[in-house]
């Protein structure tokens, strides 16, 4: 049956390709005779072509929908909801965090724009020599438009031949949606299996489940509302083919949790960095990687992952040792295995032509209680003696229960990785690492009002410039309060994010606010220099003026201020590393 099967496929790539040979000549003979004004000559597609077409089939044709549908095309939903249905809406929203009434009315089979670079088009694969993929969705009590969309993206998107099978992990959900009704409708859909966990289990130990049943060459993780982009699949895998060590991740295109408005961005895509509260941030593509391509379209090194979509061997992901099972729910898994790529031996890269959209929820629809548990792990395993720059912005985290782990510490052994000071010089160069020196970093309080510390409290990570540093009660737990003073630089540096920030006297308004810093090698500002002096003052360069804590200012509430020097006591000001 095999062997007829395999004489009847090729009897049909001969006779397509027959086909297209006639349709040339009947074409060319048209033009000859200029019977069709103005068609251009085409290409006669080789047998290859017609090969490779059938063999990058996806599982499911994706079905033709009206261009005007809802969300066609990742078009914005947009709606003028009153009454009953805007109250719809809202519950949808505090339910799930993201609009699932909107979702809803979406298509689970819409169609994509194009977000990427116009070069990643004519990209040729050898699908016979592809390794095959196991997707891993895990899920917690999420909406039924969201899962099944994705389900239905992987399905419609990736070539029936790569895709070994969808593997969904149930992490004790318990709505009733997901029960009886999601096993009756993905019964008769192909190569999707569902597995339940007995106990809520958590992110990284729910992955695992999925992984342990995984049949593919290639484990392929994705999050559980998301969309895939034409295409997405192949440059991963043909990229662990060539380098078995590579763990690979697409860009990560944003769908808006409110409309759904598929967005994207067909230019240089970010890399993950991290800052020194071991959270996640996003940063451009430095000159020394932009260098090191030599295509726009070659794989980006990243030195670290945002963590919910990425592909890895198989059995180099079981080498490395598999996620850290101690970790619980989710947070600090991306981190820490960012960490244990670079270090024992592997690369963590980021692919331009593979493209997944993904709903970033309004907020975290359930509790990640466990998430600081989970950074001092990563901490405690991997970053040697500069996991004292994380727990001095983070005092509360040494007291956090985190668990054993002595086994992860041996596998680092065994493994012989390098250590932390290896990767902050060859793999994130350009994060600033804190001096930290005695006495120069943590609240700086004032000796005057003597229950008030610096506070620099930016709206959010993407706004992170631009405001004015205030005095709050001083609460200990580093964060929002911690700031380090260097004497060479003569910066009071606010470094516990990143980029890091530094403050500025300004000369008009006399208040102090907070800009980037000067990069490495770059002239200190003069509106950024400050000295703090024997007798505990703040001296400002510029304006030569000092720091002094006022009660009441402009806007009603306390901050420091430039006033001409004095004795006076709320121009004193010291470094406390932790509350009392």
């Amino acid at each position: 049956m095999a062997l007829s099967r395999r004489r009847n496929r090729w009897k049909l790539i001969v006779c397509l390709f027959a086909a297209s040979i006639v349709g040339y000549f009947i074409l060319n003979r048209h033009n000859n005779h200029g019977d069709i004004a103005g068609t251009r000559r085409r290409e006669v597609p080789t047998e290859q072509d017609i090969a490779n077409e059938m063999l990058k089939k996806p599982v499911y044709d994706k079905p033709t929908l009206d261009l005007n549908a809802l969300g066609e095309m990742g078009r914005a939903v947009k709606l003028n909801l009153v009454g009953e249905e805007k109250r719809n809406e809202e519950e949808s929203i505090n339910k799930h965090q993201i609009n699932t009434y909107v979702s809803d009315l979406v298509s689970l089979h819409r169609s994509l724009p194009e977000r990427w670079n116009p070069l990643c088009k004519d990209q040729k694969y050898d699908y016979r020599s592809l390794p095959s993929t196991s997707v891993v969705i895990a899920f917690y009590n999420e909406a039924w438009s969201t899962l099944l969309r994705t389900v239905h993206s992987v399905l419609e998107t990736s070539p029936d031949r790569l895709l070994r099978e969808v593997v969904l992990v149930d992490d004790y959900s318990d709505r009733a949606h997901l029960k009886e009704p999601l096993e009756n409708y993905i019964s008769s859909l192909k190569k999707v299996h569902l597995i339940r966990a007995r106990k809520r289990e958590g992110l990284v130990r729910a992955r695992l489940l999925g992984a342990s049943i995984a049949t593919g060459d290639v484990l392929t993780f994705l999050d559980c509302h998301c969309e895939c982009h034409r295409g997405w699949l192949e440059p991963l895998l043909e990229r662990i083919k060539e380098e078995p060590s590579a763990v690979v991740c697409p860009v990560i295109d944003v769908i808006d949790w409110n409309t759904f408005q598929y967005l994207g961005n067909p230019g240089e895509p970010q890399i993950g960095g991290f800052d020194w509260r071991l959270v996640f941030t996003w940063h451009s593509v430095p000159e020394y990687e932009q260098k090191r391509r030599r295509s726009a379209i070659d794989v980006i090194r990243s030195p670290t992952m945002a963590g919910g979509l990425f592909a890895v061997s198989k059995n180099y992901f079981h080498y490395l040792g598999t996620y850290d099972t101690g970790m619980e729910v989710w947070g600090g898994e991306n981190l820490e295995f960012s960490f244990r790529i670079w270090q024992c031996g592997g690369s963590l890269e980021i692919h331009p032509c593979s493209h997944v959209g993904h709903v970033f929820p309004k907020k975290a629809p359930y509790s990640r209680s466990k998430a600081l548990a989970n950074s001092v792990r990563a901490a405690e395993v991997w970053m040697d003696d500069y996991k004292e720059l994380y727990y001095h912005r983070n005092p509360h985290a040494r007291l956090e229960a985190f668990g054993d782990v002595t086994d992860r510490r041996r596998l680092r052994t065994q493994l012989g990785c390098k250590d932390f000071k290896w990767y902050l010089e060859n793999i994130y160069p350009d994060i600033h690492v804190p001096e930290d020196r005695p006495g120069m970093f943590g609240m700086l309080k004032n000796r005057g009002m003597s229950s008030y510390c610096f506070d620099y409290n930016p709206p959010d990570d993407h706004n992170l410039v631009g405001h004015r540093i205030i005095l709050y009660p001083c609460h200990g737990m580093g964060q929002n309060q911690f700031f380090e003073y260097s004497n060479e630089s003569r910066e009071i540096r606010y470094n516990t994010r990143e980029p890091a920030g530094c403050a500025v006297g300004d000369a008009v308004s006399n208040y102090l606010t907070v800009h980037l810093c000067r990069k490495p090698r770059q002239t200190v500002p003069q509106d950024q220099k400050f000295v703090l002096r024997e007798d505990d003052t703040l001296y400002h360069v510029m304006t030569q003026k000092c720091v002094q804590a006022v009660d009441k200012t402009d806007n009603g509430t306390p901050a420091p201020a430039l006033r001409p020097c004095s004795d006076h006591a709320n121009q004193k000001w010291f470094f406390e590393e932790r509350g009392a």
